[in-house]
């Protein structure tokens, strides 16, 4: 059987769409956690297993304003994140380990900048570009819920 050019096409487009939604239904899988800033409620997906801690926010479009991502690191130290194949822009709170913020950096999508804790950090708290300015949220804050975040794994 021979398959025209323009069903082909469409084949293609088709497989590339349930790529994308099983890509999607993997994230949707993350556990959601609920934290706290100031006055502010987060849904934050958690990024606790090495994979998602790799994947992190990558390829998504969009992100409602309240939600975000937690990634929880096995160990304390001055984590960094880029944003390579991450198409929103995002800002990271690096956290310590009782949840006080150590350091805020925005980021552009698409990017391989290095952006790092200032210190010892057992977490990062990804949301959207200027969620946490807009809200007032700095260093030496602290949020509320992590401690009942997973276990990294």
């Amino acid at each position: 059987m021979k398959i025209s050019p323009n069903t082909q096409v469409t084949l293609c487009g088709v497989a590339a769409g349930l790529l994308l939604a099983m890509s999607a239904h993997a994230q949707d899988a993350l556990p959601i956690a609920e934290l706290g800033a100031g006055m502010a409620r987060i849904e934050a997906e958690v990024a606790h297993t090495a994979e998602a801690r790799i994947t992190g926010l990558m390829n998504r479009v969009a992100m409602p304003l309240h939600r975000g991502m937690v990634f929880v690191f096995p160990e304390e130290r001055a984590h960094c994140m880029w944003m390579k194949n991450t198409l929103i822009p995002l800002s990271v709170a690096f956290l310590d380990a009782e949840g006080r913020v150590l350091n805020i950096e925005d980021m552009q999508p698409q990017t391989t900048e290095n952006h790092c804790a200032a210190g010892p950090a057992r977490f990062a708290l990804e949301m959207n570009l200027g969620w946490f300015a807009e809200r007032g949220v700095r260093p030496g804050d602290r949020l509320r819920g992590i401690d009942k975040l997973p276990a990294p794994q």
